[in-house]
């Protein structure tokens, strides 16, 4: 959120109105109607005392104190148009609590500006870590065409365990994809340190495996010291690399859902070699050479990556959401998808087969190869930054 629009939303509220905002107006008109009907035989100025409450809930202080000061005139005007009630004890208690109660509504609806007023202001802040930690996918990256999703399991957060980003290296366009074990600020912070070191190294390190292994050195070095952090954090992902010669995908798989491929003749699953998550590689030796996999990509295919929130997605019965089946019936036998059609189905799809939600993230890649070489800039020799190691 830009500093203008969060200076509008916390001047100006929303202009749609719901039924609790009517309430006041409709106390008042429905008080007044009872006084000019019966109010000569049963006293009902009394009501008007819980209008300032009710427009504390969805007006400012102004407001209501305008609706204290108004029912405060009105029940002084249903009391002088009878003789003699004017200043009877009865009625100069009920001004008296109308005061009382309209000045404790307007320091109750001063607390709610002030409370929505921080509300605003951490919403716009976890917007922009949202924008910071994960990204706009670009549709183009020199060869590939790429489009992604993805939407926090926990109601009113934008950012969660799940991540991905996408770029465009010296040694081709570089992708990732993983899912945090847990919640909460340690899986946001577990987020921050993979994505903050895949964006330096991607365009470091030349072997897929050795980024790998710089990812699984940032978590060591970010993860909370001592008993405060989570002693089980382990991050799933794959990492993909399309080198600038065209034509195949390069894969090294740490305990993440494998990738799947769709295209004109249905879909796939693409066999890796799955190594321990990252955070968990000291606990077994590390593979010897290079577990890099190699697929080779058609024309018309869309490579799609997932998170487990997409795939363990559940119906009514209870049953797992078929993505491979699903994605093989809707593009299978028709035209090349395109990654950002292959992205809205896959969302749209779990959405309407999840019968109830189960808190965990969702995040989805569909990347395709555009059949354009990619433009990387050629200087004369490799700077400090970029200079390929591995």
């Amino acid at each position: 959120m830009s500093r203008r629009g969060l200076r509008t939303a916390l001047r100006h509220p929303s202009p749609r109105h719901g039924w609790v905002w009517w309430l006041p107006l409709v106390a008042v008109a429905v008080d007044v109607a009872a006084n000019l009907t019966i109010g000569r035989r049963e006293p009902v100025s009394f009501l008007l005392v819980a209008v300032p409450p009710l427009a504390a809930a969805t007006r400012g202080p102004r407001g209501t104190a305008l609706s204290a000061a108004v029912c405060l005139g009105l029940q002084m005007w249903m009391a002088a148009r009878l003789p003699g009630h004017f200043g009877e004890s009865h009625h100069v208690a009920l001004y008296a609590t109308t005061l009382v109660v309209g000045v404790a509504s307007i320091a109750l609806a001063r607390q709610r500006e002030r409370t929505r007023r921080d509300l605003i202001r951490a919403h716009s802040v976890a917007e922009a870590m949202q924008r910071t930690l994960l990204r706009p996918v670009p549709p183009r990256l020199g060869p590939v065409r790429a489009a992604g999703f993805y939407e926090a399991g926990e109601g009113g957060t934008l950012v969660g365990g799940d991540l991905y980003d996408v770029c465009e290296t010296p040694f081709g366009v570089r992708a990732i994809i993983g899912d945090v074990r847990g919640k909460g600020l340690d899986a946001v912070q577990t987020v921050s340190a993979v994505l903050g070191s895949f964006r330096v190294s991607a365009h470091e390190w030349k072997s897929l495996s050795s980024l790998a292994e710089r990812l699984e050195l940032s978590i060591a070095r970010n993860s909370p010291a001592g008993g405060e952090g989570d002693p089980e954090l382990f991050v799933t992902a794959l990492v993909l690399e399309f080198p600038p010669g065209g034509g195949e995908v390069r894969i090294v798989d740490r305990g993440h859902p494998p990738p799947l491929l769709v295209g004109p003749r249905g879909a796939r699953r693409l066999v890796t070699t799955p190594a321990l998550p990252l955070g968990l590689g000291g606990l077994a030796q590390p593979p010897d050479g290079d577990d890099t996999t190699v697929h080779r990509l058609e024309p018309g295919e869309v490579l799609v990556v997932i998170t487990d929130g997409v795939s363990e997605a559940r119906n009514e019965d209870g049953v797992f959401y078929p993505v491979l089946e699903r994605l093989g019936e809707h593009f299978g036998g028709g035209p090349a998808p395109d990654p950002e059609a292959v992205v809205s189905f896959v969302r749209s799809d779990s959405e309407r087969w999840s019968a109830r939600s189960d808190g965990d993230d969702r995040a989805a890649l569909a990347l395709s190869l555009a059949g354009a070489e990619p433009r990387l800039r050629r200087t004369g020799r490799a700077s400090a930054r970029t200079r390929p190691r591995g």
